[in-house]
């Protein structure tokens, strides 16, 4: 079974075509690259893989199934009173004036007490009897509006993140997103936050099944940072860890939500060489515990010794696609790299 499958990607940012015509497909328990010269769409690809953009075009699958909402009848009756809610709205707004001297003034101005029932009365009553045009047609206008943008709202929200992370895939970022006054166990714990289960009011009573899901989250937390080699600073201050260690922990935190399938966005930027042997062990560590890791890369003796597969992109179009050799061996991705000799 396929862990993920790009059919046809595009995006399109106005004129600007930042990914064209992308297909690729990574099978489960593989370890998958895609690389580019910078500004080839890579990025830009994962954003639109985990849901931060909307393809412009393609379909993209997890695990045989495309990730989004379907429209249910809950989403019909929450369209529905929205757009009841503002055609009410809107024939208040547009006669209020005229409501108000109708149902308040004319009547009750004096009245003390203030009879409340009998103003709501008459308010509704004002109401029924308004004209065609400051009734009905203000209620027809401000309904559609107001359905409509429900309904555009539901749509950009079937294919979020939340939904994609749920669904098994994480992703960690070109740009470290760590908390860093929060300690190593806390970012972990941030990770976990989909799979929790206590609700607000068992927080806040502290009821025994909060207090145990505390407590297996956090021995969780513990052996994710086991795991990548942080365990003996699981305690210290998210931002005092050096550079290579903090991109262990983005790691560790998206493998907290249990994810069959994880995008690393270029997770040896900014290492060394020994930091960079370090992580070639840990992607196989994660591979060999079931999870699929699909990877972002400029680094190529890390591409070129851990990948099963690779992606090439080039301007934002797919140039080449296979095993390492043939990568190695496949010119059009020698000169995307290096150039021609003409170029030089």
């Amino acid at each position: 079974m396929s862990a993920l499958s790009a059919q046809a990607i595009t995006m399109r940012f106005g004129g600007l075509v930042a990914v064209q015509d992308v297909s690729f497909t990574v099978q489960e328990h593989q370890i998958y690259a895609v690389i580019g010269p910078n500004g080839a769409g890579k990025t830009t690809l994962f954003n639109a893989i985990t849901g931060i953009y909307e393809p412009t075009a393609g379909v993209v699958q997890f695990f045989d199934r495309v990730v989004c909402l379907t429209f249910s009848w809950r989403s019909a009756i929450r369209i529905a009173l929205t757009s009841l809610a503002c055609a009410l709205a809107t024939v208040i707004a547009v006669n209020i004036q005229n409501l108000w001297q109708a149902s308040i003034i004319e009547n009750y101005v004096y009245a003390q007490p203030f009879p409340w029932s009998n103003g709501l009365r008459d308010l509704f009553g004002a109401l029924c009897g308004l004209s065609f045009a400051s009734g009905v047609l203000a209620a027809i206008l401000g309904g559609l509006a107001g359905g409509g943008a429900a309904l555009v709202l539901w749509w950009r929200s079937r294919r979020t993140p939340d939904l994609i992370a749920r669904a098994g895939v994480a992703r960690t970022f070109q740009n470290i997103r760590l908390f860093n006054e929060l300690s190593l166990v806390q970012n972990v714990l941030v990770g976990m936050d989909h799979r929790m289960r206590a609700g607000f009011w068992s927080a806040l009573f502290r009821s025994p099944r909060f207090h145990a899901e505390r407590t297996r989250f956090h021995a969780e937390a513990l052996e994710l940072l086991s795991f990548v080699g942080l365990a003996d600073r699981s305690h210290d201050a998210a931002g005092s860890l050096p550079y290579g260690f903090r991109r262990r922990l983005e790691i560790a935190r998206a493998l907290a939500g249990k994810p069959r399938l994880i995008l690393l966005d270029e997770p040896a930027a900014g290492m060394n060489h020994s930091e960079i042997v370090d992580l070639i062990a840990l992607i196989r560590r994660v591979r060999d515990a079931g999870t699929t890791v699909v990877l972002i890369e400029h680094h190529m003796r890390l591409v070129m010794g851990v990948s099963d597969r690779i992606l090439v992109l080039q301007y934002g179009r797919q140039i080449a696609e296979g095993t390492p050799a043939e990568i190695r061996a496949n010119p059009a991705c020698v000169e995307a790299y290096l150039g021609t000799e003409s170029h030089g």
